[in-house]
């Protein structure tokens, strides 16, 4: 009996659960201020790989795991074991998605570590300059460049790249392919193009799968 005693004491974490659950509290807190940001200053207008989705539960997954790294430093030696199972089925589609991921991971390291003051001005900053961009959007649209990638199967690449090439010269000013690659037998185009105001994004997404019907084309704009 004493030695189940001694055994489930030497199990037990140093964390006390009124830490453990501050520390939660705050990452759920900061999960949901990173989900919100997302949703106005990028979901709205763009199509991304939806990695907002995963916020809620990736942020307070993240402190945990840096709780315990904390208490034992043989479960640190596990940390690239434990992250590597994860592998993201859908690639991220826009740079800016990856902004808000680190923002999330480093709102995670913050709560775990009690930084909680320090991570509450990187919000505040990140906001603030976040906002000067959406209120300055129209005057930085002179002379700025936009992103457009499209994905569509191999098979079909072969059979619709010119008339693709020729429809988005002429919808598109200043068209530039920046990048393509072939993933799962999916080819991935890249391209960057001088932004309009007037574009219609809808009704060009209609007709591009007009066009190249009965290919499935996917499409994100940033």
């Amino acid at each position: 009996m004493h030695t189940l005693t001694s055994t489930w004491q030497s199990m037990l974490s140093s964390l006390t659960f009124t830490e453990a659950f501050i520390a939660l509290a705050f990452s759920v807190l900061f999960s949901l201020v990173a989900y919100f940001m997302y949703q106005v200053f990028y979901g709205a207008r763009h199509i991304g790989a939806g990695v907002h989705r995963m916020f809620l539960i990736g942020g307070p997954a993240i402190t945990m795991l840096f709780l315990g790294i904390q208490t034992s430093i043989p479960l640190s030696l596990g940390l690239l074991g434990a992250l590597s199972f994860v592998r993201f089925r859908t690639p991220v589609k826009d740079p800016a998605e990856i902004g808000f991921l680190l923002l999330l991971i480093a709102s995670s390291i913050g709560a775990s570590s009690g930084n909680f003051m320090a991570v509450t001005v990187l919000f505040v900053i990140v906001f603030v300059v976040l906002g000067i961009k959406w209120f300055l959007r129209d005057r930085a649209a002179v002379g700025a460049r936009g992103n457009l990638m499209l994905s569509l199967d191999q098979q079909d690449f072969a059979r619709l790249e010119a008339g693709l090439k020729q429809y988005l010269g002429h919808r598109l000013k200043g068209l530039s392919l920046q990048s393509m690659s072939v993933v799962d037998n999916r080819v991935n185009l890249q391209y960057q193009y001088r932004q309009q105001p007037s574009i219609d994004w809808t009704a060009f997404a209609n007709e591009l799968n007009q066009r190249t019907a009965p290919a499935r084309v996917e499409i994100f704009v940033g």
